[in-house]
C-alpha cells in the first residue's frame, strides 16, 4: 500500500465521487454522513440523480474513472449496470448511488436514512 492510499479517508473519496458527478451534470447530489448511526452499513451515501439511462450511465463510469484516477480506488462491487435505473457503485466505506429521477423518488433513501447528517451539494453553474 502506497503512502498516498494509507493517508486516503473516506471523505476523500466522497470528495472525488461528487467532483465526478458535477462533471456530467449530475442532478440533485446528496451525501449523507452515516457514521453517528449505529449498525449503519457504510459511512457516507453519496446519491444523485440523471436524466435518462445513457445519463446516468456515464455518471457512473466518470465516478469509477476518477476516483481510480485521482485516488487509486477501485469499487469494491457495482450493480445496475445492465438497465442504468440505479447503479451502484460500493467503495465499501462509501456508497454511491446514481439513480435515474424516478427511480430515485420511488426508493427515497433519504428517508430511509433519514437520521444521517445531510448535505445537498449545490449544483455548478
Amino acid at each position: 500500500m502506497t503512502e498516498r492510499q494509507e493517508n486516503m479517508t473516506p471523505q476523500h473519496i466522497v470528495d472525488a465521487v461528487v467532483e465526478s458527478i458535477q462533471e456530467k451534470k449530475g442532478e440533485n447530489i446528496t451525501v449523507l454522513d452515516l457514521r453517528s448511526i449505529d449498525n449503519a452499513i457504510t459511512s457516507f451515501f453519496v446519491i444523485c440523480d440523471g436524466t435518462s439511462n445513457v445519463h446516468v450511465d456515464s455518471i457512473a463510469d466518470s465516478v469509477e474513472e476518477l476516483v481510480r484516477k485521482n485516488i487509486s480506488e477501485k469499487p469494491f462491487h457495482v450493480e445496475g449496470r445492465d438497465n442504468a435505473e440505479w447503479i451502484l457503485l460500493d467503495y465499501l466505506d462509501v456508497i454511491v448511488h446514481v439513480f435515474q429521477k424516478s427511480t430515485r423518488e420511488l426508493y427515497k433513501l433519504e428517508e430511509l436514512w433519514a437520521d444521517a447528517k445531510r448535505e445537498d451539494i449545490a449544483e455548478l453553474s
